[in-house]
């Protein structure tokens, strides 16, 4: 087996002294083959020889060979002036050579490889799970990005249809745009990922994710997390620790990992937990009311499980990972962060102090401004002087050279006549150096997270005022909206969401396209939109963004457990979140708000449900505290962005029904966990008493604009008659009768009509039911519609599609007709009675009969077919 492929070059060898070396070579059978071509070579300038040599096997083989080429090119050398001795550079060979680990997770292995397939990516892994299979790449740019405080990274992740065995329903059949489900995978990669890459490496990594196989059982997302992780461990990306990830279920009691897709439809939580071998970085989940201390449980479940991951990671990186690029590594020079605390630090934190957002805002837009100015421009100096004069609230007009101690500055006053120039001491402390732009804006924001954390710290009063526990005050208003279904404005500080529940039937259910099928139907579904307004910004509008779909899906997940059940409650429920004001928590806001707007709307939900989001500030020693972590609740905008944790709760009293945590630090203990999920208790408990006080309150039942609906069943059997051929029949009865859907159940035969009028609905029902139910003989029909006008009869329709002969004799008793148009025409309505069924199924009518029938009254009308009545012969 050939296993090295080597190169000799020799920058000025001729083409016939290579062939010479490469017959002597060849000739000991070291070689499988020496190929010779002439190439430039980088090292000395001209043409050269250039021989590639493949050898039988590694090691002592290749070395050999490069011996003999040596023997033989100074053999050479006498006849020709070389300036240079040949060197042997082997490569790896072209031949596959993939190295694997096997991990057990519960009751089964997961098989991460590598070298198989991707190679000349920077990492690349093959992760399986039973027969579902996924290839992961991770790759970096050859030139490093502008710095920022934001890690250059992108995540894509794509299931294929193939994988599955199927194509895509659509018309175009190539994937295309990521779908919603795939979106939130990309974010489960991400966010585990993006606080463990070093910071100050500035290369755009990008990582895909592809699902290549798929067996409908072993659920793909924990093994993207799983497999980015370990492509990370094995690329050059510097990265101190692998990461992997699971997903946790909770089947009769007992907490279950990485469940199959068939135990998850019977599971009471979907919990997928992500972090390193230390710690937790990330979790994300849905049950059915846990406690927080059942989800503590489960999150330690799944750690467990992570940690025997990351050691198999490792296991792998030790043995075929690239190492590290730590020389690309850039960080801002320390001493910046010296001169802004010097500069403005008195400032920052008065700033820090000011409550209202824009306001805030502002007033650190314009110190960022003047330390820019001072750190990055010409003439520091002179800037200095200008900083520490506009503190005295005078114009510098000219800067004398100076040193450490305070010097004259020439001021011109305002309040005198121009002519008039006034000397006055300011204090100066002259920067010495120049930075950089970004390193200064990336420093600045950390002295502000600095600032925010001592204060915060050391006196326990946030920007706005609140103790670290506080929730800001509290304002809803349900019925906003007059013509639509439910409506809420849910206000919380400088929070508001505007919330719109909007009823239908099954034609206005939400369809997902997946892997496995194209049929299902989401009957409750939230839409989250964040407007650039909502921040008081210009920007893009158009289809929703990765952050839009995640806080969307957070907060439908958190009120999916309240929602009643199809039979009881038979609408589609569509609830729309606009955020109107943003300053943090606006996901959370989008649950409480949604809970209002479907209780507006009518809709009978099991419970109320309140979400909150939770701060971290996790080293206080640094701040001047004890060193206890300090968790803040209902955190502002600001404290998300310069904190350690965002960690949302949604539930009620009961428990927990959705939460989603995201670390900023190399991950957060258990205990840490457990003190965030108490405190996030008491405020959503907080929360659930101040929506009760809504004002007005929520209507409590179903608009007057909504549509109807009625519901009952058919034969199973007959569903066919009412569908008809191709569909015609049901279409026409939606036509005819102006409702705006009729759905039919091929399980139980069901049948639900959606309308806007109770009289197109009942006039569906009538025809529906005309269509499927069975004449039976001594029933009466009335106000029946004569169809056709024969010589011998009529014929008389006595239900949708269903016509029967009353023949002449038949029509009357009083007089012998000769024309049946004497008695009755076409359009005519008739009171028939049902008196034969033939052989072929034919029916025969009686008017006769049902004038001399003194039960007639008690019969049903035709328009209410559904009351067909037998009588007794």
């Amino acid at each position: 087996m050939w296993g090295v492929q080597g190169t000799l070059q020799a920058p000025h060898l001729s083409a016939a002294t290579g062939l010479r070396l490469a017959t002597a070579v060849s000739r000991r059978g070291l070689v499988e083959r020496v190929q010779t071509r002439v190439g430039r070579v980088v090292a000395t300038p001209g043409n050269g020889q250039i021989l590639v040599v493949v050898a039988k096997d590694e090691g002592v083989r290749m070395s050999e060979a490069g011996n003999d080429m040596k023997v033989a090119f100074s053999k050479e050398k006498g006849k020709e002036a070389i300036e240079c001795s040949p060197t042997l550079a082997t490569t790896p060979s072209q031949l596959l050579h993939p190295v694997s680990v096997t991990i057990p997770i519960g009751n089964r292995e997961i098989v991460v490889e590598t070298g198989l397939i991707g190679r000349q990516a920077n990492g690349a892994i093959t992760i399986t799970d039973g027969e579902t299979v996924l290839l992961t790449t991770v790759c970096t740019s050859m030139e490093p990005s502008e710095p920022s405080d934001f890690v250059p990274l992108s995540v894509q992740y794509q299931e294929r249809f193939s994988a599955a065995g199927r194509t895509s329903g659509g018309f175009i059949k190539r994937e295309g745009r990521a779908r919603d489900h795939e979106v939130l995978v990309c974010r489960l990669i991400d966010r585990p990922m993006r606080p463990m890459i070093a910071r100050g490496f500035h290369y755009e990594t990008q990582i895909l994710v592809w699902v290549l196989s798929y067996d409908g059982l072993h659920s793909p997302d924990p093994l993207a997390i799983t497999s980015a992780g370990a492509a990370l461990a094995v690329s050059d990306v510097p990265m101190s620790k692998p990461v992997a990830g699971v997903r946790v279920g909770l089947l009769n009691g007992q907490f279950v990992v990485n469940p199959t897709v068939v135990e998850m439809e019977r599971s009471t939580l979907d919990l997928v937990v992500a972090g390193t071998a230390d710690a937790v970085l990330m979790i994300e989940g849905y049950c059915d009311f846990l406690t927080e201390e059942e989800l503590v449980d489960a999150v330690e479940i799944g750690h467990g499980a992570i940690k025997s991951l990351c050691a198999g990671l490792q296991k792998l990186a030790e043995k075929v990972g690239k190492e590290k690029n730590v020389a690309a590594i850039r960080l801002p020079p320390a001493t910046i962060l010296d001169y802004i605390e010097s500069l403005v630090g008195t400032e920052l934190e008065s700033v820090m102090q000011i409550g209202i957002k824009q306001e805030r805002g502002a007033a650190m837009k314009k110190i960022e401004e003047r330390v820019l100015v001072a750190l990055t421009g010409e003439g520091v100096r002179k800037e200095q002087a200008a900083i520490a004069a506009a503190a005295q609230n005078k114009v510098s007009e000219e800067v004398a050279p100076g040193t450490w101690e305070d010097e004259e500055v020439f001021v011109a006053d305002g309040l005198v006549d121009e002519s008039e120039v006034h000397v006055t001491s300011v204090p100066r402390k002259p920067v010495t150096e120049l930075f950089d732009p970004i390193d200064v804006k990336r420093v600045f924001k950390e002295a502000c997270s600095n600032t925010l954390r001592r204060l915060i710290v050391k006196t326990g009063v946030r920007s706005d005022g609140r103790a670290v526990t506080d929730v800001r005050p509290i304002q809803s208003i349900c019925g906003l909206l007059p013509r639509t279904h439910g409506s809420a404005l849910f206000t919380r500080g400088e929070t508001q969401a505007l919330v719109v529940t909007t009823l239908g039937g099954d034609n206005m259910g939400q369809r997902i396209d997946n892997l496995t099928s194209t049929e299902d139907l989401k009957r409750f579904y939230l839409q989250y939109s964040f407007p650039p307004s909502s921040v008081g910004e210009v920007g893009r509008i158009g289809a929703p963004n990765r952050r839009e779909i995640g806080h969307g899906t957070l907060a439908e997940r958190a009120l999916e457990p309240i929602i009643p059940d199809d039979d009881g409650f038979p609408y589609t429920i569509r609830v729309e979140s606009s955020i109107t004001e943003s300053n943090g928590s606006s996901s959370m806001a989008s649950v409480c708000g949604g809970c209002l707007a479907m209780l507006d709307a009518g809709v009978p939900l099991k419970a109320s449900v309140a979400g909150i989001a939770m701060g971290l500030i996790l080293n206080t020693k640094d701040c001047g505290g004890d060193g206890e972590p300090l968790i803040l609740s209902d955190i502002l905008g600001s404290e998300d962005a310069l904190g350690d944790m965002d960690f949302k709760v949604a539930g009620n009293e009961t428990g927990i029904t959705a939460f989603q945590m995201d670390i900023k630090v190399e991950g957060i203990t258990v205990s840490v966990m457990r003190k965030a999920l108490e405190q996030a208790r008491v405020g959503r408990l907080h929360i659930l008493g101040e929506m009760s006080k809504s004002d007005p309150p929520p209507a409590y039942q179903v608009s007057i604009h909504a549509p109807q609906i009625t519901m009952f069943k058919v034969d199973t059997d007959k569903i066919s008659l009412v569908v008809g051929p191709g569909g015609k029949t049901i279409r026409g009865i939606i036509e005819s009768s102006g409702v705006e859907s009729v759905d039919v159940s091929s399980d139980d035969g069901s049948v639900r009509i959606v309308g806007r009028s109770v009289q197109g609905i009942e006039a569906a029902r009538v025809k529906i039911l005309g269509l499927t139910s069975v004449p039976t003989v001594g029933t009466v029909y009335r106000n029946c519609k004569v169809k056709t006008v024969t010589t011998f009869g009529c014929f008389v329709e006595i239900a949708p599609g269903k016509e029967g002969l009353c023949h002449i004799s038949e029509l009357t008793s009083a007089k012998k007709l000769a024309r049946v148009e004497d008695f009755v025409n076409v359009g005519d309505s008739l009171d028939v009675k049902l008196i034969e069924i033939n052989a072929r199924g034919q029916l025969r009518l009686s008017h006769k009969a049902c004038s001399e029938d003194h039960s007639m009254q008690a019969a049903r009308s035709a328009p209410e077919l559904a009351g067909v009545r037998k009588e007794n012969p």
